[in-house]
């Protein structure tokens, strides 16, 4: 359904004109996200971008009142298509005006933030104030704090320090009404009515609109390690990711390359990769007293030679390590480079099941005559198969979508998810009801919608 001027006029007499695109030259920017690669872009109606917490309630209830798909956006860099506006008659509210730090509370160790904040520029503001915020999504440099609530977003120190989830303290979420909804406190403890807050994270902007979100940080760690551990056997690595979480130790960080991975980071960044090796592990210790890190730091060395690692180096200085850690977070973009598409997935299994889950990608994409890169999170089970192809081959698509109807299939067989970090969004909606079942969908959608009573949030994503 066009949408009318005079709705255009209403949305303009809230954040104004230059804040308001019905051009469709400016809307194509607001069609699409990070996953298109296997997901076709949509030109929303209408694309508001609201710069207050009021603005943003009353764009809100207008688009709602007439009935209008709402698509809330950030920087779009998520992998799952959860910001693909509704076909025809969507409205994209963007929140990246919205983002100032509204306190950082150096005493009680927490922030109060607007929801189109960088993650890295908060991060890099509370180191300033003496204070640590963990999660480090690959995207971290452009995403918002407001779409990392949304998509539970991970990182490469998830395994010791969590997720996003684990650091929301509180937020003010904007209803379907553009009522201001309040859940949380600045407190540590919160018992006061429903734990709202940990509903809405990994909402995928289904129930409702961030519109100011509390963070907990903590104290830094004084004192860290970091290895590059080389493998001329995959099955040693995944083995010795196995190992080190069996032998009790949690690294701050724990990644898995391999040999393809490798080569293309290596030809993308020249960090001084060993493309020679089957595959890598990259591991940092940290903690807060030097001996108990290097203790750390011996046993991990210890289960990787017991696995048959072919060398260990060991980052001497903060440079070293950072060069290490630079390398990994171009992952993604250096296997994108490679082929015209890149399908990048997001199974994740138990830490133990590590080992078959690699093996079984490897066997699947072999089968299939793929070209496959596989890195990821491996220290909390979250690996990221990324097929690389040309989607505008159909017969090796083909083999693409079967490869990863199994890749899931295993996953799920070997007690895991499928999704550890990039959420469920339209790529993977319709195989929910093969992790959960029916009754799961139906009581999900029911929740849904008594806050949202027209199924207008984030349409056609998540429970469909």
């Amino acid at each position: 359904m066009p949408i009318s001027q005079s709705l255009i006029n209403e949305f303009i007499k809230i954040a104004g004109r230059e804040n308001i695109l019905t051009e469709e030259a400016d809307l194509q920017s607001y069609s699409y996200d990070a996953a298109t690669a296997d997901l076709n872009p949509v030109i929303p109606a209408l694309v508001a971008a609201p710069a207050t917490k009021e603005q943003l309630g009353l764009c809100v209830k207008l688009a709602y009142e007439n009935g209008r798909p709402i698509t809330v956006r950030g920087s779009g860099t998520n992998l799952s298509g959860a910001s693909i506006p509704e076909p025809g008659d969507g409205v994209v509210i963007v929140t990246n005006r919205l983002n100032r730090i509204l306190e950082i509370n150096e005493t009680d160790m927490y922030a109060v933030v607007e929801p189109g904040v960088i993650t890295a520029q908060f991060a890099t503001a509370a180191a300033g104030r003496g204070l640590f915020y963990p999660p480090d999504p690959g995207s971290q440099s452009v995403s918002t704090l407001g779409g990392n609530v949304a998509l539970n977003a991970g990182g490469l120190r998830g395994l010791k320090y969590g997720v996003t989830k684990d650091y929301i303290m509180g937020m003010e979420i904007f209803d379907y009404r553009g009522e201001l909804v309040k859940t949380g406190s600045r407190t540590v403890k919160y018992v006061t009515g429903y734990n709202m807050a940990a509903l809405m994270s990994a909402s995928e902007g289904t129930l409702g609109v961030f519109a100011e979100i509390i963070i907990k940080l903590v104290p830094p760690p004084k004192a860290s390690k970091a290895m590059l551990v080389v493998f001329d056997d995959i099955n040693k690595a995944s083995e010795a990711v196995a190992g080190i979480i069996a032998a009790r130790i949690v690294p701050c960080t724990l990644e898995f390359l391999d040999k393809n991975t490798v080569k293309y980071i290596e030809a993308f960044t020249r960090a001084g990769l060993p493309v020679e090796a089957e595959a890598l592990l990259l591991i940092e210790v940290d903690g807060g007293h030097v001996q108990l890190v290097e203790e750390d730091a011996e046993q991990v060395a210890q289960v990787c030679r017991k696995c048959g690692c072919a060398n260990i180096r060991v980052a001497s200085n903060a440079e070293e390590k950072n060069k290490i850690w630079e390398a990994r977070r171009n992952a993604l973009p250096a296997l994108a480079q490679a082929r015209p598409t890149i399908i990048l997935e997001d199974a994740t299994v138990p830490r133990s099941k590590i080992p078959e889950m690699v093996a079984a990608v490897n066997s699947i994409t072999k089968k299939r005559n793929l070209e496959v890169g596989t890195f990821g999170h491996a220290g909390d089970g979250n690996l990221h198969p990324s097929i690389l192809c040309d989607r505008r081959n159909k017969e090796e698509f083909a083999r693409v979508e079967e490869a990863v109807d199994e890749i899931f299939d295993v996953a799920l067989k070997l007690q895991g998810t499928l999704s550890g970090e990039h959420g469920i969004g339209q790529a993977k909606a319709k195989w929910m009801e093969k992790e959960t079942n029916r009754a799961t969908i139906e009581f999900s959608q029911n929740l849904r919608r008594a806050l949202d009573p027209k199924m207008l949030f984030n349409s056609g994503k998540k429970f469909v």
